[in-house]
């Protein structure tokens, strides 16, 4: 049995849980959309299509922001396709996943759906086939309240009142050879720049986004962000991150120390954006939102990786890098979110890539039933339970080696404190393959901690770490109460399974 010991300490914070942190992703892509949120005459559809089996997972999922439309899709996008009555809207062909476009979905139908949904709007707008003059226009079609010829057009269209959609990202992944519209880091520098201040002369109140890096193995990496920071400092409020992992090979130790790569991309960043901060003696602080993050099996030539042409054709929305989810995975996503948590003071947004079907927690097939995969579960209790202050947390675990990270710990740990309600919650991860872990946890400034919550994720008996949910065994793998969990004298004791996430939350009083 491996060992762990943490100390929290009521007074040692990292700052207030940021709620955008538990986003979520919609791209024009595969069945994201088309059969996943959205299929008219599904048994469970309303009258407007919204798959209703679908928005009641996302719920429970809590999911707080959505980024819309891509994502890749949006380099080639004219927002304009999406408005109007849909009889009229034109079939594109949408060269980023060379798939074909109906565009019976758009910018109204992502508002009425977000508005059922109860999450925040993020959208993007397209800086790989055009720029500043679409993106004002953008902007005043949505938030502009009338008396002008596109928020009249709105309101003809069927929406009288604004969207009031606040925050934006200036395009996506433009460091991209893959992207549409690929640019240097001066060329989106500048553009960007343009673009951010033309928005905001329609709507001064817009938060903005910045690109950054695609992943931090781009040989770009740094100097991209070093560049593009320097050009649009006064005019963004965030720069963001991408980043999707794998196991490779077999290599389960090295997947599952991947939030050690996270960690590291995030901090790099931040020490990034401060030197841009100094040099320009800039006061306000650039924030990080990282808006695409998941676990990824890439399978290059069937339009599962960028600028992948693929097999399928030019077809509507063909199955894509639909993964089926398992254990493992489950408990790397869980370190992941751990990691976010953790960097709390400085990253503000952060959208897990894709909500549905597409490398998603929910799975939604065509005529039939939604569900959810194993990820979906440490997403949905920390989005529930992460409250109020994060805990700076004091580790000292037993370790393990792995071929790409070296030292990694194996327990790994976030917590939170809800002063309002009086909760504590940690969320574990146990990234021992066959051996459980005991963690003490030392609760400095809390007194009579109660254990209210114990749950685990594990691999279920008789099943390897491979177990994972589908169309046939849809609840094969969930959350379990977790019997090993006491809080007594200023401590709480945990035995954690081998290979599993688990959220424990304590009732306490502060002293």
């Amino acid at each position: 049995m491996s060992r762990a010991r943490i100390v929290i300490d009521r007074e040692f914070t990292v700052g207030e849980v940021p709620r955008r942190l538990f986003g979520s992703f919609v791209e024009h892509m595969g069945r994201s959309i088309y059969t996943g949120i959205y299929e008219p005459g599904h048994p469970e559809a309303d009258d407007a299509g919204f798959r209703q089996d679908v928005l009641k997972l996302v719920k429970e999922m809590g999911a707080t922001v959505v980024r819309y439309p891509g994502g890749n899709f949006v380099s080639g996008y004219n927002w304009e396709d999406g408005v109007g009555p849909v009889g009229d809207r034109p079939r594109r062909l949408d060269g980023a996943w060379h798939t074909l476009e109906t565009n019976a979905f758009g910018l109204h139908e992502f508002v009425d759906w977000s508005r059922q949904a109860g999450v925040e709007i993020m959208e993007a707008i397209n800086l790989g086939t055009r720029g500043v003059d679409a993106a004002r226009e953008l902007v005043e079609y949505a938030n502009h309240p009338s008396g002008t010829y596109l928020s009249d057009l709105r309101a003809k269209n069927g929406h009288k009142d604004p969207f009031d959609i606040k925050l934006w990202c200036l395009g996506n992944e433009m460091d991209g050879p893959w992207q549409i519209g690929h640019k240097t880091a001066d060329e989106y520098g500048r553009l960007a720049q343009e673009a951010a201040k033309a928005m905001r002369f329609v709507d001064p109140s817009l938060e903005l986004v910045a690109c950054g890096s695609s992943n931090s193995s781009m040989p770009t990496f740094g100097a991209w962000e070093q560049t593009v920071l320097t050009h649009t400092y006064d005019e963004v409020d965030y720069i963001s991150l991408h980043a999707y992992y794998q196991e490779h090979d077999g290599d389960a130790g090295s997947f599952l120390a991947s939030a050690q790569d996270m960690d590291h991309f995030i901090e790099s960043v931040v020490a990034t954006a401060d030197a841009v901060r100094a040099k320009g003696k800039h006061k306000k602080r650039i924030h990080l939102s990282f808006d695409e993050w998941n676990v990824w099996y890439t399978r290059p030539g069937d339009a599962d990786s960028p600028g992948e042409v693929g097999n399928h054709g030019w077809r509507e929305h063909p199955r894509v890098i639909e993964d089926e989810y398992n254990v493992t995975d489950a408990v790397v996503v869980g370190t992941f979110l751990n990691s976010l948590l953790r960097h709390g003071d400085r990253v503000k947004i952060a959208n897990q890539a894709q909500l549905v079907n597409v490398i998603a927690p929910i799975m939604a097939e065509e005529n039939g039933p939604a569900w959810r995969q194993t990820i979906f579960w440490p997403f949905a209790r920390m989005a529930a339970l992460a409250k109020g202050q994060i805990l700076n947390t004091l580790v000292d675990s037993d370790r393990y080696d792995n071929a790409k990270f070296g030292d990694t710990d194996l327990v790994d740990v976030s917590a939170t404190w809800d002063e309002e309600n009086g909760r504590v919650a940690f969320f574990f991860a146990n990234r021992g393959l066959d051996e459980a872990a005991d963690v003490e946890v030392a609760l400095r400034g809390f007194d009579d901690a109660r254990v209210t919550r114990a749950e685990v994720l594990q691999v279920p008996d008789g099943l390897d770490r491979f177990a994972s949910n589908n169309l046939a065994n849809r609840e094969q793998v969930g959350l379990v109460p977790l019997a090993d969990a006491k809080a007594a004298g200023g401590e709480l004791r945990v035995s954690l399974p081998p290979l599993s996430w688990a959220v424990v939350e304590l009732s306490v009083a502060a002293n």
